[in-house]
């Protein structure tokens, strides 16, 4: 039974309405989506019409107002069909487009959530460059000023949805060295000397993944998020709800995990018995439940700590860190039991298995997260 705490009848009338939609428009294709290595477009407007790309956004631009464990529903329920790469490439606007909403003029917010929102135009956020990852205060792509528009130059990398998407929210180094000199353009997709290299992957095939340069690109002042030198201010609060988001994400894997070796155990027969006789089969399955149990109750601690305003950063580096080991020993245990089968391409358990570490690196890599996470500690 879901905590009342959390969870109101609201709450789980979207949970049925985006089960629903898993079921009828995402499941029947992911097999064929993944193996394509992309999902077709128009579902991001099938996805905005049923609320689930405005969740947490004003209704002035086409949002639905709504707490953050609508945001951990999602999650969730999306994790029913298995597919990480679907989650990444449908949801890149959760990244790329709150720095909008949190910072930028009313002029740009205006301009740009509405299209997100609707599912007419794809978000994306650009932090990461070749030179480094998690190190966001050394970035080297540039924006100088001239007149009354920037001019970027530089490169990014990993960018998810870098090759659809058609607004990307873009750090740049507006001034000097250090945090202080960041600062984030929206760049869109068409402006000269902006080009995009696809990357391929391990695991995520349906969400393109690219590498972005910037040559001369000229930008509005106007697409400046907020004010120069506060990028990275946003980026870093940005960091936090990604992190939230990729914990709820790994939950909902995990137990996608749980469901499959635990119904592969009931049905499979070995030396005359169901697998889930077997008691070295049972002491996994119990230690995958432990495991997701754990990790659902800091979830929705930290979740509920989100809705009050009392984010903590070092809660969340470790509950991020937590949630995908668990979707780590899960992944693996489930394929184990599956056997034969849960090496085949086309199960859950096995597309799951490849996208276990882009989770683990993704949105802060695990050893960032325990430095971060003591720092925050003050150790």
């Amino acid at each position: 039974m879901r905590d009342p705490r959390y969870y109101t009848p609201e709450h789980e009338a979207f949970r049925e309405t985006l089960r629903r939609f898993v079921a009828q428009e995402i499941t029947p294709h992911v097999n064929a989506w993944d193996e394509a290595g992309a999902f077709p477009r128009e579902l991001y407007r099938r996805a905005a019409a049923i609320g689930l790309l405005g969740i947490g956004y004003p209704e002035e631009y086409g949002g639905t107002p709504a707490d953050v464990f609508y945001h951990l529903i999602a999650s969730e329920e999306l994790a029913r069909a298995g597919a990480g790469g679907l989650v990444a490439g449908l949801l890149s606007h959760t990244i790329g487009a709150p720095p909008i909403l949190h910072a930028g003029s009313p002029e740009l917010k205006a301009r740009k959530l509405p299209p997100i929102l609707a599912g007419a135009r794809i978000s994306a956020l650009a932090v990461t460059e070749p030179s480094g990852g998690s190190d966001v205060a050394s970035l080297r792509t540039t924006a100088r000023r001239e007149g009354d528009e920037y001019v970027v130059d530089g490169e990014k990398t990993f960018i998810t949805s870098g090759m659809r998407a058609d607004d990307y929210t873009v750090a740049v180094r507006t001034g000097g060295p250090g945090a202080a000199g960041v600062s984030l353009l929206v760049i869109e997709r068409d402006r000269p000397g902006f080009t995009r290299t696809p990357l391929a992957k391990m695991g995520w095939w349906m969400s393109d993944t690219a590498s972005l340069r910037f040559d001369g690109v000229r930008v509005p002042v106007t697409n400046l998020v907020g004010e120069e030198g506060q990028g990275f201010r946003a980026i870093m609060a940005n960091f936090n709800m990604e992190r939230l988001g990729l914990a709820a994400s790994a939950y909902g894997f995990a137990r996608v995990c749980l469901e499959d070796a635990l119904a592969w155990a009931r049905e499979r027969r070995t030396f005359g018995a169901p697998l889930i006789e077997r008691q070295v089969i049972r002491h996994k399955l119990v230690d995958m439940q432990t495991r997701i149990e754990a990790t659902r109750a800091l979830l929705e601690d930290c979740a509920w700590q989100v809705r009050e305003g009392r984010a903590d950063a070092a809660r969340l580096a470790m509950l991020k860190n937590f949630a995908t080991r668990t979707l780590q020993l899960c992944a693996d245990e489930a394929v184990q039991i599956l056997g034969g089968m849960g090496f085949m391409r086309g199960t859950r358990p096995e597309r799951i298995y490849r996208e276990v570490k882009v989770m683990t690196i993704g949105g802060g890599a695990e050893e960032i997260m325990k430095d971060l996470a003591a720092r925050q500690l003050g150790w």
